[in-house]
């Protein structure tokens, strides 16, 4: 009965997520809309285009090879099972050995090479400039990446996100290398997703777009599931942050029913202050160059070297 229970809860985990990642896409276009006043689509827009796009027919080129066809299941797999991995309303879930910090950049790192071959798989000159700037892009993040997991990891004795955000409830403390690993965690965030300053979601400038280039040739079914895995990236990444740098509201290994009710209320709040700040801060900054970017992702670079350096000085720092 128990490992019926605890198969359950994983599994409500990871319906959580699917459902959650498109409402927290409008909500942040809503909010967005609201601080340019403007009134803005609601924030159940992005299901009626999952839903558009699933009943329209696929078109595809006639050079397009099976890796074309099959990229978009590879990349919303594997960004899938990244984001129920990341403990949202309770600890010690079923699979949370398997929930590593590693593991998850790991597959989010495999998403993106998928992502980047289908680009390049058609042809055309728009998916090459998308996937060549995507791989320049990630050559910086994954360093930075790495490198937050290594200060998170010194602190809390452990790559496992379980493991860390119990440790982070019961040690709260102020440290400096705490605060670089979470503004180089927040840059990193904001380059993976590609919002602005990095990049537009909402626009196709073609001197500037990286995502929107790579799946520019796809339609349909298979445009569909690659929306609904980058809305899965951002909640995995405002997730990632909420697991680790508050921790609050959780629920225990072992706890009841009411207790992970509490945690997943806890979540939803997390997600809504996660996707307000997302909002502000996208409407506060311009969009930058693309040849600054490298500059933007190597400042969090540097702030996880610096902050691992600091705790190899010092464990209080």
């Amino acid at each position: 009965m128990a490992m019926i229970f605890d198969f359950a809860v994983q599994g409500l985990q990871m319906i959580l997520v699917l459902a959650l990642a498109p409402l927290l896409l409008g909500f942040t276009r809503k909010i967005k809309a609201r601080l340019l006043r403007r009134r803005g689509p609601t924030i159940i827009q992005p299901y009626r285009d999952l839903f558009k796009l699933m009943r329209k027919d696929v078109v595809l080129a006639d050079n397009a090879s099976w890796l074309f066809r099959t990229a978009p299941y590879l990349i919303f797999a594997a960004t899938w099972v990244a984001a129920a991995l990341v403990p949202t309303f309770a600890t010690g879930l079923m699979f949370s050995w398997s929930a590593d910090l590693i593991v998850i950049t790991a597959l989010l790192g495999s998403a993106r090479f998928f992502l980047a071959l289908a680009g390049m798989d058609v042809g055309t000159s728009f998916g090459g400039i998308g996937s060549s700037r995507e791989t320049m892009f990630a050559s910086l993040a994954e360093p930075a990446m790495i490198m937050i997991v290594f200060v998170v990891a010194l602190i809390a004795g452990s790559t496992q996100l379980s493991e860390i955000a119990v440790h982070m409830v019961s040690h709260l403390e102020l440290r400096v290398s705490y605060g670089l690993a979470l503004i180089g965690l927040v840059i990193v965030a904001i380059a993976e997703n590609g919002r602005i300053p990095v990049d537009n979601p909402a626009t196709h400038l073609e001197l500037t777009m990286v995502h929107e280039a790579m799946v520019l040739e796809y339609s349909g079914r298979h445009l569909a599931v690659i929306e609904l895995a980058s809305a899965l990236k951002l909640l995995l990444y405002v997730s990632l942050i909420a697991c680790i740098f508050a921790p609050w509201g959780l629920a225990r290994h072992g706890a009841d029913f009411s207790a992970m009710m509490l945690g997943a209320a806890a979540f939803v709040v997390k997600l809504a202050v996660g996707g307000f700040l997302l909002a502000f801060f996208e409407v506060s900054t311009a969009k930058m160059r693309v040849f600054r970017v490298p500059d933007f992702l190597g400042a969090a670079l540097m702030l996880g070297l610096l902050g691992t350096l600091l705790l190899f000085v010092s464990r209080s720092l």
